[in-house]
């Protein structure tokens, strides 16, 4: 079940909005079918009414077993609105209702925004990003220097996407911007392992901050073997990049009060095949902050015309961490075991394209494991950055079975959820490493083991 947070007029009291599914038998000419489902929202409120009753049911138009997901609502022309994720047919669909007392809802003559070929979407999210600066907006907040971000997770294909866009609060209509691919292809939070994702507002720090879901890659009995499955992962601070082009995320600070014993580099020569330990106390629990530069962009490889057409992590699984390259692959070797039967590569790759030079980033779970069983992928992504100064950053969160990796100062985040059988807890090493022709140097690197968070501390009224 999920939750969205806002504020309810007119005391401006704190509730959310919950959806939930209830299943139940039916018998249609003496068979029973497995179960249908019936989709309802409620929202609670912390007040003298403890719960209002079911505000948004799917009406006839609306197909009842899509319908899902309430975004947080928002404050326009006298009405709160909220959207809520569907399909029609192949058509992915974000539903738009509208309330003055945040009780009684009806749902719009039209959808905020629709895709064809998308699917079913879940978990939509629609907020506002200011044109300049990093500080987060109120979900209502409108104007000239504000554009919007719609996010949709598409059931289909298991990964998420948004647009970046103008909100029409007179037409109630999203329009993405020109030029954006607005579709599976299009721009994603994450190119790994993340789904489910949601944004909220902290007025208090005045940031938008992300937080997504991460689904397990192992076998189904070993989810219930230990009782549990999925986790949340770190979160993200959001916002937009000075470009206008794609969002910007980072570890929240909060992250950094865990930081514990630290390791640095600097100035390191990494020639062909070379890989070089940082001795880090846990390296299974690590944060890990690298700057790499090159002399030329001269040894970097054509960029092959048919990978256009491939999505970032095929051309991964053509160049592995393990192929040999000009400039790249390079990077980090994180959870690995002494030998490197087992280990996790963040890596770069730098391609010589037609027109400019295209910087991969992937984050590849295929010798990550001797275990069976698992799911164990290429991620990838392009990054959008500028090479003038030949350097390029790289931050990973290394937390057991995941790896959470920011690339270029967080213009391109990958998740790998992995399950090493050698490479554990104190047996658990890192490197940085280079398997291109042009000799990369770790300007600057820091690694820090990470303490265990205090939990449940009792809060004093």
């Amino acid at each position: 079940m999920l939750v969205r947070f806002s504020n309810s007029p007119p005391k401006r009291r704190p509730c959310y909005i919950l959806h939930w599914v209830l299943w139940t038998k039916i018998t249609v000419r003496s068979k029973t079918t497995p179960c249908r489902q019936t989709c309802r929202t409620r929202i609670f409120v912390n007040g003298s009414s403890p719960m209002i009753t079911l505000i948004v049911n799917p009406d006839a138009s609306v197909n009842g077993s899509a319908f899902r997901d309430p975004t947080t609502a928002w404050w326009a022309d006298g009405h709160w609105k909220i959207l809520v994720g569907s399909r029609r047919k192949h058509r992915g669909v974000a539903y738009l209702y509208n309330s003055r007392d945040f009780k009684k809802w009806v749902k719009a003559k039209h959808p905020l925004h629709s895709v064809q070929g998308t699917g079913m979407w879940e978990c939509p999210d629609f907020f506002p990003v200011s044109l300049s600066g990093e500080k987060g907006l109120d979900p209502s907040v409108m104007g000239q220097n504000v554009k919007h971000v719609l996010k949709v997770s598409l059931d289909m294909t298991r990964y998420e996407y948004y647009t970046l866009g103008t909100y029409d609060k007179k037409k109630d209509r999203y329009f993405p911007d020109e030029g954006l691919v607005d579709g599976w292809a299009g721009l994603r939070l994450d190119y790994g392992n993340f789904y489910a994702s949601k944004t909220f507002y902290d007025p208090s720090t005045n940031r938008r901050i992300l937080w997504g879901w991460a689904n397990e890659s192992d076998a189904v009995q070993q989810d219930k073997d230990k009782g549990w499955a999925g986790i949340q992962l770190i979160p993200r601070k959001v916002w937009l990049d000075p470009s206008g082009k794609q969002l910007l995320q980072w570890p929240v600070a909060e992250l950094e009060k865990l930081r514990g014993h630290n390791v640095q580099l600097s100035h390191q020569k990494l020639n062909q095949g070379d890989h070089v330990e940082v001795k880090v106390t846990t390296a299974a629990q690590a944060d890990v902050d690298v700057t790499f530069s090159f002399p030329s962009l001269d040894k970097a490889e054509p960029f092959d015309p048919k990978w256009a057409k491939l999505d970032a992590l095929d051309v991964c699984a053509q160049k592995g961490s393990k192929s040999p390259g000009g400039l790249g692959p390079f990077g980090l070797l994180t959870l690995a075991s002494e030998k490197l039967e087992e280990f996790t590569p963040v890596f770069f790759r730098v391609f010589k394209a037609a027109d400019k030079h295209k910087v991969l980033l992937c984050s590849d779970a295929r010798s990550s494991s001797l275990g069976e069983g698992l799911y164990k992928p290429s991620f990838a992504g392009f990054v959008d950055v500028d090479l003038t100064e030949k350097r390029l950053s790289l931050r990973s969160l290394i937390d057991h079975s995941v790896v959470e990796s920011f690339g270029a100062g967080g213009r391109i985040a990958i998740t790998s959820r992995v399950y090493p059988t050698t490479a554990v807890f104190e047996k658990a090493r890192l490197f940085v490493f280079n398997n291109g022709s042009e000799t990369i140097t770790v300007e600057s690197l820091n690694a820090w083991s990470m303490n265990k968070p205090v939990m449940n501390v009792p809060v004093k009224s």
